[in-house]
Order: C-alpha cells, then structure tokens, then sequence
C-alpha cells in the first residue's frame, strides 16, 4: 500500500481517513508512486487557531535571543540527519549539488538567522526602531518607535522547486519574530517537506504550537484568515494575483506576501569579448542556471541579454559547455549532472511554453529535435536566439525549465531598456569589468529589481551566483516577480512584527521597552560596576565627583598622543575658529578623564569595555572647567549560551554650569554571578 502524508497539526500527527484517495507523487526520474497526499477533512481553522493561541503563547514567553538560539539547535538537528533529506530529495529528481543547494541551503539559513538574531536583535520581546524623538522641551514627553510580533499565525504556501530551503527561509524569520508558522508544501516535493517537519519534531526542540504541516490543500486558507495573520506565497504570477484580489486581503487585514515566477535576466557588457575571464564566467553561470534543480528556479536566467557582436559566440560557448558538462538522467546514477524535471506534466508544460517563445519570434538554437510528447519528465537544455530583441513573448513567458532565450542590444541604454521589460524582476546579473557601463545599467534597472549581481575577474569565483538568493540579502522582487519581499537579514523578520508609535513620559517608556530613557528613575544604592548582571537594573547609576581641566593636562596629553591639532596648543588660532573660544581640550582626553571618574578598579562583574557608541562632542572645555560624569545602565543584554552579558551604559558628561560636554553610550561585558567565569 502507498503511504498517505501525514500533517502535523495540533501537535500532533493527523492522517487523513482510509477511503480518502488522495493526490498520487511519483518519483520524477522513475515514475514510480512515492505518497499520496491530501488534507481531506483537516480542520485547518482549527490549526490556525491552534497556532494563535498556544503558539502565540509558547514563544511570546522566549525572547528574540533564546529563540534563536532554538534555531540554531534545530540546524544542528537537521545536520545530524541531512542524509535522510539527501535520499528524499534525489527522488524529486535533483542532483547531489541541486539537494546541496535545498537541504544545506535551508539549514544555512537557520544558522544566520541564528546569528543574525543574537548580532543584532535585543535580548528582549520588544525590538527598538529608530532614536528617541523629544516631544517636549523639558524632556518629559517623548516619542520612539517599537515592534512588536504580530498576533496571528504565518501560513506558507510553497512552490514544489525547493521543499526545504523553501519552507525554512520562511520559517526562520517568522519563528525569530515569535510568530507561529503552518508550512503547506507543494504536492510534488510534499513526501521531502513531511520528512522536514518530522525531523524537526522528533528533535523536541520546537515550541508548543510554534510549527505546523499541511500535507495537501489549504485552499480555504483566506476563509479562515484575519487581522494579524500573514500569508506567504510563492508560485505563478496569476496565482499570486487571484490570492491578492480576496476579500481577506483586500478588506480584512490580512498580509499577503508573495514571490513569483520572474523572466530574470544576465546582461553580457560590451567590453566582455570573447577571451575574456567576464565572457567565460557569463558563460559558466548561464549554464549552471538553465541546469541547476534542471532550470526549475524562480531565480534562473531566462534572458540572456548580449551585445551584438557577441551573440554568436556566446550560443557557440554555451553549446560547447553543455556538450561538455551536462548529463541528463536518474540523479542516483553515477555521472549525471541534471536531473529530471518535477513531473511528467511539468515536462509537458515546459514545452508548451517552449513552443509559446518559438511562436513569438524565438528559434531553439541548442537542444532543438527533443520529442514534446515523449513519455517521462527529463528534457535536455535548451537555448532559444530571438532576433527581436523587443519581440514581447520573450519578455512575459517563462518556461519554468531548462531553457534560456538570447536577445541582443546595441547601447547600453537598450540594454537596461530590455532588462526593465521583464515587468520586475527577482534578479538581474550583469557580467563586465568596466565600472562605468556596470554603475550606468545599475542605476537604470535597479528598481525593476530584487537584487543585482555584478560579475567581475574579480569576483566570478567567489561569487555565489545569479541564482543563489542568500539569508542576508533581500530576496523578492517588484511587479511580476510578486511585489513582495523575503530573507534580507533581520529586515524579514520585521515583516511579521507591527511598527508602533509609543509617546509618553521617559519612566512610561522605559517600562514598555525596557531600555532607560533619560527622566526615568535612577538609583545609586550601590556603583554599579560591583554588580553581577544578575541583580544589576536598568536605571542603577553612578555620579562622579568633578574633575578640573587644567592647561597642563592639555598640554601634555598633546605632547604624549601627538595629537598637537591647533585648537589644543594654539591660543590665537584656536580663537579664530568659529568654534572655539580658544585653547580647549581634547575631546578624547575627556573621555579617558571620564573613565577615570567612573570607573570602579577593583577585580568584579565587570569583565571587559568593548567600546562606545554614538559619541558627541557637544560643548567646549577650556582650561578651568570642571567635569563630572553621570553613567546610567541603559539595557542589560544576557548572552544565552554565556555566563555574561552585555550592559550599555548611558554617558554624559557635564561642565561646571550643567552644560552637556559630550554624550556617549559605553558598551561592557558582565558577569552573571559575581565570580569572574572562567574560559
């Protein structure tokens, strides 16, 4: 018997009833049946439900840092077991490299989101947007942004191309948010995606109701949707556009972010002639993206944009290239370098567009002679040579395979005029070591554009290609590549938090975002440098006693940094500065005099100063001012995976008359307890 998909819902396994007969997934080399997939009779209102509210739960308890830190343990959970992900994956017809590029792929980017994640988000449940805006002269109303999760659920409906990166660079962003996420994978590749979730599951490491599986349809999913849920989709433009016209969506609230199909494009520059290390890298990615997961990528190169001259040489290398590198068959065989296409009907869809290009100007130039009506979902490469380069089919219809179309340019301005012809583009690559034509084209294609990738000597071995959208850089594009936006670092994970103006008293906003605002209490029981993170609190202060800059003091600190600047040893030409009412100290002699004013010497919690932030000299110190320091714990940062953490402290210094000489923020590592921890 055929095993029917399980989903994963409530926390649950749910298999769907014996007399459900389900959609048959075969092996794309063989044919063979693999699973049966349906969710006839899942209670997906439920499941959202489900994920609202003990998912909601579950990780509004953790704090951006221990849920990355899950992510992390949930990569290396899947590492572990990647094998079983491997042998999966080979019958979806992918190659070694194309399951390189989905398994370890996706796990990579729970390790950057991971990192990213303790880098550069608080330790915290609120996230900061942006400085404070004083609203009141006396400092006693203020204004800041915050972000928080939203409330709802993020439901992803995912294409069949990448059944586990494509399911974990969503997930990553929306699970660092502290928003629930229910995966609906696509049919064909649903048997690898179930396999995912099991493992993640199996791990015991996810949060109540934080993940769920939908193995088969969701098609009531906006029936179900409302204020505070995302849905994220990636697929067909025309799909895409039906979802977006729903009710939910239009009126009811309901995010809807998609990612699309894309004619992307590679622009050869005029200076890459053949010979060129720029011609052959041209050449070399072009081929890897008419092959790579066999062209069944939204990033692929489906316009490969010349100059004239080139045209020819560039079909001749192509040609040569895939004679030379590309073996099509069963991936388990040894020597084969491209797998088969999804399904039979892919195969047969694929040359239904195929045969749209060549009826819209297009002539197959390389791979032409194939059999459209033959049995099986392999096909060869193919290269399309449309003589009009403005010939409209090239520049809408993408057949979603191995196939590639060449259109020539005379100028650089017709160049970037047919890259923008695309209707929006995921990415756009542009080979050529002329700074000039690469700025040009850039700015004219930009913003028909995800991403840009520019492909130099320097760079084409580095590089990791047209194709490879990374964790840290946006993936998404405008027009028909969908209008929406994925991956881009922490920039993602905002997508699923709202952004919110807070205006109130500095003690307000301090207990809402818990980091101190200047107005709020302070206490000064005991210096905090003596305390260990664990019972430091925002708001612990220390005032210093004042210290007189002397003439000597600048003096010498001139002669022994040889930092001898006019304004410091100069009197007449320091008084002709606008700035300075003569001779005036060194602004960084004062920060080290503030040190010294603050700081508390003996051995303690305090391990270790890794810097400032946001420095300003504000007023003048000649010799004779006093100085004192006032150093305020502004945010206490615990590392989750150390015995330390980090504290920023909140530094003004202040002149005789109250005057801000300069303001700062001091960055220290502390110990949690009040041993010094050992390595």
């Amino acid at each position: 018997m055929t095993r029917t998909l399980q989903s994963y819902v409530h926390d649950a396994w749910w298999t769907p009833a014996d007399d459900v007969s389900g959609t048959e997934v075969r092996d794309a080399s063989t044919g063979e049946v693999v699973a049966r997939v349906s969710s006839e009779g899942l209670d997906l209102a439920g499941a959202m439900d489900f994920a609202r509210t003990t998912g909601q739960t579950s990780l509004g308890a953790l704090t951006f840092h221990q849920r990355a830190v899950i992510l992390k343990q949930l990569a290396l959970a899947l590492t572990d077991r990647k094998r079983e992900l491997y042998a999966l994956s080979s019958r979806t017809g992918a190659t070694k490299g194309d399951s390189w590029v989905d398994v370890d792929g996706g796990i990579g980017v729970l390790f950057t989101y991971s990192g990213k994640g303790r880098r550069e988000l608080p330790n915290a449940r609120v996230q900061l947007d942006g400085p404070v805006e004083v609203l009141a002269k006396d400092g006693s109303f203020l204004g800041r942004h915050i972000r928080t999760t939203l409330p709802g659920v993020a439901v992803q409906i995912n294409a069949f191309n990448f059944p586990v990166w494509g399911a974990l660079e969503k997930f990553a962003p929306t699970f660092l948010a502290g928003m629930p996420t229910i995966v609906k994978p696509a049919t064909p590749g649903a048997y690898l995606a179930e396999h995912l979730v099991r493992i993640m599951v199996e791990s015991e490491l996810l949060p109540a109701g934080s993940l769920q599986l939908v193995s088969g349809s969701v098609r009531h999913v906006f029936d179900h949707a409302r204020l505070g849920d995302v849905v994220s989709f990636t697929g067909s433009a025309s799909t895409a556009d039906q979802l977006r016209r729903h009710d939910a969506v239009q009126t009811g609230g309901v995010i809807f972010n998609a990612e699309t199909d894309s004619i992307n494009a590679s622009v050869l520059g005029p200076d890459a002639v053949e010979g060129t290390p720029e011609f052959d890298a041209y050449v070399r990615q072009l081929v890897t993206e008419m092959t790579s997961k066999a062209g069944q990528k939204c990033t692929a190169i489906r316009r490969a944009i010349v100059p004239a001259a080139s045209a020819e040489a560039i079909v001749a290398a192509v040609e040569s290239r895939i004679a030379e590198k590309i073996v099509v068959g069963d991936p388990r065989e040894e020597g084969v370098t491209m797998g088969a296409l999804a399904s039979a009907e892919q195969r047969a869809e694929v040359f239904r567009q195929v045969q749209r290009l060549v009826d819209g100007g297009g002539r197959v130039v390389v791979g032409a002679g194939q059999d459209p009506e033959a049995d099986g979902a392999f096909a060869d490469p193919m290269l399309l040579r449309f003589d009009d380069p403005a010939a409209p089919r090239v520049h809408d219809t993408e057949a979603f395979g191995p196939v590639s179309s060449v259109i020539t340019y005379e100028t650089p301005a017709q160049a970037a005029d047919l890259v923008v012809r695309g209707g929006g583009s995921l990415v756009t690559s542009v080979a050529s070591a002329d700074p000039q034509f690469v700025a040009e084209l850039t700015r004219r294609t930009a913003a028909a554009n995800g991403r840009i990738l520019v492909l130099d000597r320097v760079d084409a071995r580095s590089s990791t290609g047209h194709g490879s959208p990374l964790p840290m850089l946006v993936h998404g594009g405008p027009g028909r590549a969908g209008g929406g936006e994925e991956l881009g670092g922490v920039r993602s994970v905002f997508h699923y938090m709202q952004r919110t103006a807070i205006q109130g008293s500095p003690e307000m906003l301090t207990a809402i975002t818990g980091v101190w605002h200047a107005g709020a209490d302070t206490r000064d029981d005991q210096h905090p440098f003596r305390k260990p993170l664990q019972d430091l609190r925002i708001g612990d202060r220390v005032v210093s006693e004042e210290r007189e800059i002397t003439l000597d003091d600048i003096a010498h600190f001139a002669q022994f940094t040889g930092d001898t600047f006019y304004a410091h040893t100069d009197e007449e030409a320091a008084a002709a500065n606008p700035f300075f009412p003569g001779r005036v100290a060194h602004g960084y002699l004062l920060l080290s005099f503030a040190a010294g004013l603050f700081v508390s010497p003996e051995p303690g919690p305090v391990l270790a100063n890794y810097g400032l932030e946001s420095l300003r000299f504000v007023t003048p110190v000649s010799p004779g001012d006093r100085i004192r320091v006032a150093l305020t714990a502004k945010e206490i940062i615990p590392r989750e995976t150390h015995d330390y953490g980090e504290v920023h402290w909140d530094a003004v210094l202040t002149n005789q008359e109250g005057e801000t000489v300069a303001t700062y923020d001091v960055l220290t590592l502390v110990s949690k307890t009040p041993e010094i921890p050992a390595e």
